[in-house]
């Protein structure tokens, strides 16, 4: 059975979603719509028999607070380690998808004493590149767009739907569960307003600002990385230079997956996340 629970962090409440009993696995979503009742229930049911899993909301995400504050991976990384120091949580298999898994390698380098396992699917964080360059930039600047497709998503399930065509490898087979998901959580009056803050906080004319090229060799755990072979958002090809550099590092290109593993391949996503706590 999941339940929902929520602790206090500095002023904000932070929600979570947690089920099962055994080791603790910690699942991170990533940005733009997201939440833990989005990108992680079908990962959560395939764990939770043998596993305590938690997922929370990140800052600003799904029925957690929105503070006001710049939305940087450092300061969701200071949360999520809040987050496990008041749950006693330590030794934890840490999961981030996205800006997610760029959260999760933030926590592993700044408490290591935290974190068990790592696994980053599809993380930011591997690179500073902007996908599209200057352009990329300049819509992190101009907000209005993605308020106004916001709006429209809102209105329709149907570009609900399509908008998630640029993170899926085969939009015809993501289940619509998945779409009613990212629908639900668009209706939030909130929705999109974190993500528009970590934009402004993470992309400069340079690229991204936070990146780990420089540290992944300070990765002192069992590390597995995950990506789809089809992500347009961060190259699987920064994927494969990053696990050469973490020490125990190893990758797992998903054929059948863009940037939204845990919805378009949670089998083999749970199954990884296994793996790597076995040892196997």
């Amino acid at each position: 059975m999941v339940t929902d629970g929520t602790v206090t962090i500095d002023g904000p409440r932070i929600h979570y979603r947690e089920a099962g009993d055994g080791p603790p696995v910690v699942l991170l979503h990533g940005g733009i719509i997201d939440a833990a009742t989005v990108s992680w229930p079908p990962v959560i049911d395939r764990l939770a028999p043998d596993y305590r899993v938690l997922a929370p909301d990140l800052l600003g995400y799904g029925e957690s607070d929105l503070p006001p504050g710049p939305y940087s991976i450092p300061r969701h990384a200071g949360v999520v380690a809040e987050l496990l120091d008041e749950l006693d949580l330590e030794c934890v298999a840490l999961v981030g998808l996205s800006m997610g898994g760029g959260v999760a390698i933030q926590v592993a380098l700044d408490r290591p004493d935290l974190v068990d396992r790592l696994v980053p699917i599809d993380p930011f964080g591997l690179g500073r590149e902007l996908p599209n360059g200057l352009l990329s930039y300049a819509l992190a600047r101009v907000q209005l767009f993605n308020k106004l497709a916001i709006a429209a998503f809102r209105r329709s399930r149907r570009l609900t739907r399509a908008s998630l065509g640029g993170i899926v490898h085969d939009l015809d087979s993501l289940p619509p569960a998945a779409v009613e998901a990212v629908y639900r959580e668009v209706q939030r009056p909130t929705a999109g307003a974190a993500f528009r803050r970590f934009r402004d906080a993470e992309v400069t004319r340079d690229g991204y600002r936070t990146t780990f090229t420089d540290r992944f060799s300070e990765l002192s755990m069992p590390t597995q990385f995950i990506h789809g072979a089809h992500d347009e958002v961060f190259p699987v090809a920064w994927a494969r230079r990053t696990a050469d550099r973490v020490p125990g590092g190893e990758l797992t290109v998903l054929d059948d997956c863009a940037h939204w593993a845990p919805r378009e391949n949670p089998d083999a996503v749970a199954q990884l996340i296994r793996n790597v706590i076995s040892g196997v």
